[in-house]
């Protein structure tokens, strides 16, 4: 059954309001349920717990007096690890994704001894990048950089196999670009790197959450980070580590209470209120097929399923719609280096250039037809492919919500520049 695009239409109030929002890199739109769940979050993070008296045979009775923020924390845990596919233990929480990627960063010291290297992509997202870059001030340590394919936008595996040795011990991949949408093989590279050293794998999957179903194990990651805010959820992220072994090999591990292990990656007290709002946003993500069953995992992979058929056909939609108008350059999709736009691997982004016409002027004209785009912000990987160059460019993209009117509403706007 394809996706019910109405019924998940209805599922945020702010589409009622006239734009077009066709946004999602940058300011995804917030389903009503996640609104709602920060709400309440914020009202009672501070309130005391009752007694839970539980039932069946294995049920026990949660003694009252604790703090309902706690309470929302735990939960966060939990629905972050069924997107994923991990355990609640083996999830670290913080306040953004550059905290904790700072944070882990400083934590690697113990296993970046003389000699080691880390790997990271030379045209990633820079937030993902720069907590790294420092890591090659160590004494002996070597950071070496993965390459995209300048016309394409694409990833290849293969330079992974001249990159990796016995050195490597952090490499860190990005699951799909955040203005062009090309999908890296994040499993090919991964075994790649097992293959051939003891390094860690990191993936951060917060551009392609969105859109697809996430299997750390069938990705075959030792961490992934994921931005709740990349989906429509509250300004928290996470990483999600392969299992709970991983942290006493951490700078600053220690044990907490008996069966749990933590460690600092988690700063300070987490912000109970936004927090709340994170499972709320996981289980929009699982009710977007009406139909699906069982547990929030399952039910997460099968919304997965229907919503990842409806954004390719979504995704080739916009492109051949902005490719028959012909005189646009759409970077990594169109040109000579370009490769074949029905066999790449990516979610609906695209990034535009309209030559001879400044991307400033692209994107007012089309806020007058009632479109929220993006001027490109800065990327090293659209640099080098000349979108400067061209005066910028303009940056599409597509959530659940948007429908083919929206992409031809967009077609009728960008075909006024002649």
């Amino acid at each position: 059954m394809a996706l019910d695009v109405a019924r998940v239409r209805g599922l945020y109030v702010s589409l009622s309001d006239g734009w077009t929002y066709l946004n999602a890199h940058e300011l995804p739109q917030i389903p009503e349920r996640v609104a709602s769940g920060v709400a309440t979050a914020f009202r009672t993070s501070a309130s005391a717990t009752s007694n839970q008296v539980a039932t069946g045979t294995h049920g026990l009775t949660a003694p009252g007096g604790g703090r309902r923020g706690d309470m929302h924390t735990e939960s966060a845990r939990r629905a972050i690890a069924d997107l994923v596919g991990a355990s609640a233990d083996r999830v670290v929480l913080g306040p953004n994704r550059e905290t904790l990627l700072r944070t882990l960063a400083d934590s690697l010291h113990p296993r970046l001894r003389r000699g080691g290297s880390v790997i990271l992509g030379r045209c990633a997202d820079p937030s993902l990048n720069s907590p790294f870059t420092a890591l090659d001030a160590l004494d002996g340590v070597a950071v070496r950089w993965a390459e995209p394919d300048l016309g394409t936008g694409e990833w290849p595996a293969w330079q992974y196999r001249e990159l990796v040795d016995g050195s490597t011990r952090f490499v860190v991949v990005n699951a799909a670009h955040r203005l062009l949408g090309t999908v890296a093989p994040v499993r090919e590279i991964a075994e790649i790197v097992h293959n051939r050293s003891r390094a860690w794998v990191l993936v951060d999957a917060s551009a392609i959450a969105l859109y697809r179903g996430i299997d750390m194990d069938d990705w075959g990651a030792d961490i992934v980070l994921v931005d709740c805010a990349a989906f429509g959820g509250p300004q928290v992220s996470a990483l999600v580590f392969r299992d709970t072994t991983m942290f006493p090999r951490l700078d600053g591990a220690w044990e907490g209470a008996p069966g749990h292990l933590a460690t600092k990656l988690e700063l300070g007290p987490l912000p109970t209120g936004l927090i709340g709002g994170v499972a709320p946003a996981v289980d929009h993500l699982a009710g977007l097929k009406e139909e699906a069953r069982g547990s929030r995992r399952n039910r997460l992979v099968e919304s997965a399923g229907e919503l990842e058929d409806y954004m390719h056909f979504l995704s080739l939609h916009l492109i051949d719609s902005l490719q028959w108008l012909g005189g646009l350059h759409l970077l990594g999709i169109t040109g000579e280096t370009a490769g074949d736009v029905y066999r790449q691997d990516r979610i609906p982004r695209v990034s535009l250039v309209v030559p001879g016409v400044d991307a400033q002027v692209v994107h007012r004209r089309l806020l007058d037809n009632r479109l929220i785009t993006t001027v490109s912000p800065p990327d090293p990987l659209l640099e080098q492919m000349g979108a400067g160059e061209a005066g910028g460019s303009v940056t599409v993209s597509l959530g659940p919500f948007n429908t083919t009117a929206d992409i031809d509403q967009l077609t009728r706007a960008v075909a006024s520049f002649g």
